[in-house]
């Protein structure tokens, strides 16, 4: 497990979350990285403890403040977006701020695909926790023969840009 979305240790108080800002593109690389395993592994707990606690999100048409409600929102999610498999790519990167652009497939309960591109706006505390992501989406049905997004990547196309289509 990545140690960016590892679980804290100790009181209950946010551990850092290594890489911190000011980023590089190593660094916003590994982020965006570490951020793609979590979401692929459809653990809301998992995914959360990357957020900080008071954390603010737009994703689409919803907003959520902390880490309670982003669970809630991802098990919600995960429910209805079952066979969900996620690719991220960075976008850009400047002092405590990344930018990412993002493909991802699942298929809803009747059985139809979808693929979801959009992108993100991430902003990080100094403890290298995510205190603000704004992400825009945008759906498109697809054939199953058209699935190309099959679980989490694997070591060899790590580095693999994401088609635009």
């Amino acid at each position: 497990m990545s140690e960016v979305f590892a679980m804290p240790t100790g009181s209950g108080a946010s551990a850092p979350r290594p890489p911190l800002p000011p980023f590089d593109e190593a660094s916003a690389r590994q982020k965006v990285r570490a951020a793609e395993d979590a979401w692929n592994s459809r653990d809301p707990e998992r995914v959360a403890l990357a957020y900080s606690e008071d954390s603010v999100w737009r994703n689409r048409d919803t907003f959520l403040r902390g880490r309670a409600e982003i669970v809630a929102f991802l098990r919600q999610k995960w429910a209805r977006e079952l066979e969900y498999a996620l690719r991220k790519e960075l976008w850009s990167y400047a002092g405590n701020r990344i930018a990412v652009r993002f493909q991802y497939e699942c298929r809803d309960a009747e059985g139809r695909w979808w693929r979801s591109y959009g992108n993100e706006l991430w902003e990080f505390d100094e403890l290298g926790l995510m205190r603000r992501r704004e992400a825009g989406i945008h759906d498109v049905r697809i054939g199953e023969r058209e699935r190309r997004i099959f679980g989490a990547r694997g070591d060899g196309e790590r580095d693999a840009l994401i088609p635009l289509r």
